[in-house]
């Protein structure tokens, strides 16, 4: 086994870059482990090629792929405010790498695959806390506050960051940091098969856990594991599909509880209505154009009782034909200096509408289940209660037992 050394970073840290360059002095390696996928690398050196419109439309991921929009947004800027762009010591490896004629390997996971396990499994809860935790920071840009990038790579306070992590997200933490600290410390321990001293850059709230593997390579699981697409119980479906059979026999019961045809009419057009307004808001919200939220209202109905589909993709697919975004919109959207100014890209506007008409449409059908009695000026109590003892009076007239 070679002699392996890890080099804790902060992304946005000339400290970090200074670093890299004087560890690769120190320690001369035969190769250089690096925190970097194939497409981060490219990334870095600007000839990534752009993404393909209508992959980004077909996939329906528009959620995920505005948090990661967003998450590059948020380090992109506060690497402005410490006047070093993200990901600047992992290029530092990589130029002195090249410049030595030193090997060097891209040791991270694929960031799609990272994203990919990240959001799917992590449950609603954990996206909603994630998603404000964004938005303050997104509000907090800007501000007064100094940032003491530095500190970022002290091990007492990484730990601290981490251990709050965990207890804030605990799937999400699992998926961005223990299972790449697993992937990275199994391609530096193959490393240190074959070389004898390996030179490892990750970031800093990597270096306890890749550390703690290399201790104990027998508690690593299984390498599979770490790139599989998660299968996870669908609860989102498993749910829409609830929420769908509870409206059915809710006006099943409104049906049979003598309420009136006129009740049941009401009932039916106030969850067109509530669904429609609501999935039509977001997509305004979002600087959609007026058709795409007319679609939204045309089809939340609906989508709301198919969890195999969403108003934000119709919406989403409406506002592509009218802005016509092209593959250039995503390096505009990783350019942009402000929000306001990603607003007006054709593409972040496409994924935008998608992402809160959907997130409309869903406060639609809670807000229909909590208000709809009050709107109907019916009591919950007698509606129910009689709809269901007709019900059973009529299976029992039907029935041969």
């Amino acid at each position: 086994m070679g002699d392996i050394r890890i080099v804790g970073t902060a992304h946005v840290s000339q400290k970090s870059v200074d670093e890299v360059r004087r560890a690769i002095d120190e320690f001369e390696p035969d190769i250089i482990a690096i925190e970097l996928d194939r497409g981060r690398l490219a990334a870095l050196k600007g000839n990534a090629p752009p993404p393909s419109v209508e992959d980004v439309l077909k996939s329906g991921n528009f959620s995920l792929i505005l948090a990661q929009w967003l998450l590059s947004y948020i380090q992109r800027k506060i690497g402005d405010e410490t006047g070093v762009p993200p990901g600047s010591e992992m290029m530092a490896a990589v130029e002195v790498a090249e410049e030595r004629g030193i090997p060097y390997a891209l040791a991270d996971r694929d960031i799609n695959i990272t994203f990919s396990r990240f959001w799917t499994l992590m449950p609603l809860l954990e996206k909603i806390k994630i998603g404000w935790a964004m938005i303050s920071s997104l509000a907090g840009i800007g501000t007064e506050d100094e940032i003491d990038i530095d500190q970022l790579t002290e091990q007492d306070m990484i730990s601290a960051a981490m251990e709050e992590f965990h207890r804030f997200a605990p799937k999400g933490a699992g998926a961005l940091i223990d299972e790449r600290d697993a992937y990275l410390a199994y391609n530096i321990l193959a490393l240190a098969g074959t070389h004898e001293r390996v030179l490892s850059v990750v970031g800093a709230g990597h270096v306890e856990g890749i550390n703690r593997f290399i201790r104990a390579p027998a508690t690593l699981p299984p390498r599979e594991s770490l790139t599989a697409q998660p299968k996870r119980f669908p609860w989102g479906k498993a749910f829409g599909i609830f929420i769908a059979a509870v409206f059915v026999f809710f006006l099943v019961l409104i049906a049979f509880s003598g309420a009136g045809i006129d009740v049941l009419i009401s009932a039916m057009l106030y969850w067109v209505v509530i669904n429609g307004i609501l999935a039509a808001a977001g997509t305004l919200i979002a600087g959609g154009h007026p058709v795409s939220a007319v679609t939204a209202f045309a089809v939340a109905w609906m989508t709301s009782l198919n969890p195999f589909m969403a108003a934000g993709w119709f919406a989403a697919a409406t506002e592509a034909k009218i802005r016509r975004p092209k593959s250039s919109d995503f390096a505009a959207v990783m350019a942009a200096e402000s929000i306001t100014e990603m607003r007006k890209i054709p593409l972040f506007k496409v994924v935008l509408v998608a992402a809160l008409a959907n997130i409309g449409s869903m406060i639609g059908t809670f807000a229909y289940i909590i208000f709809i009695m009050p709107i109907l000026g019916i009591d919950p109590r007698v509606i129910l209660a009689d709809g269901f003892a007709n019900l059973m009076a009529f299976f029992a007239g039907i029935l041969p037992f």
